[in-house]
């Protein structure tokens, strides 16, 4: 390996130890409790260090943030080989569920934490770009659904307002476990009312969809 290419893995070594630091900071003690300096102090650096990698903890914010939308994408790619619509768009809810449920820190700053936004709003208003990377997540779910149209179910449904009815579905459960609001239903219990309220959701669809065909 080169000096080059040596100075460059370094360089990405550091950025993830800051990315990883971070995450584990905010965890403890909050987003809003969190200072670059507390980073700087965990990894043992000065805070000028940070700063060559990250402009302010927005940033960091918003790329731990990106990381996370990266995972879900990851995720979503292995649903597509399914064939069938319906069967794709029940496993997409829980590929979701699962994702949301393995990678709480990260489903916290994408969905529930407002510490993003600004970022985002900032990054919007300087260039006029869309919310790309979160768009991207949403856009394969409006596929999905638009897979089932074609298949000929919800023929009288507007495709955004199903991708929002469901995904709105799922960030419920997903959100209610992951802020701890689930506490009257024992912990052993929860796995298995999760997959009924996946299956009751299913239900309702297959029963919906079957009347659009006939």
């Amino acid at each position: 390996m080169g000096i080059k290419e040596r100075k460059e893995l370094e360089k990405q070594e550091m950025r993830t130890l800051i990315l990883d630091t971070a995450m584990k900071l905010f965890l403890e003690k909050g987003f809003e409790n969190i200072t670059l300096r507390h980073i700087a102090e965990k990894i043992e650096y000065s805070p000028a260090t940070i700063y060559l990698y990250f402009k302010d903890k927005d940033e960091i914010i918003y790329t731990l943030h990106r990381e996370g939308f990266e995972k879900l994408y990851g995720w979503q790619q292995k649903i597509l080989t399914i064939k069938d619509p319906l069967k794709r768009l029940h496993k997409h809810a829980e590929m979701y569920v699962s994702f949301a449920l393995e990678n709480p820190e990260y489903y916290d700053l994408m969905f529930i934490e407002r510490a993003p936004f600004k970022k985002i709003k900032e990054m919007k208003c300087k260039d006029g770009m869309n919310w790309e990377i979160g768009m991207r997540s949403y856009d394969l779910l409006r596929k999905n659904i638009e897979d089932c149209k074609k298949a000929g179910v919800f023929q009288n449904t507007n495709i955004d307002v199903a991708a929002f009815s469901l995904w709105s579905f799922v960030h419920g459960i997903v959100s209610l476990i992951i802020r701890e609001r689930c506490s009257m239903f024992p912990e052993e219990q929860r796995h298995d009312l999760v997959k009924c309220a996946l299956d009751f959701m299913q239900e309702n669809i297959l029963l919906t969809g079957l009347k659009k065909r006939s």
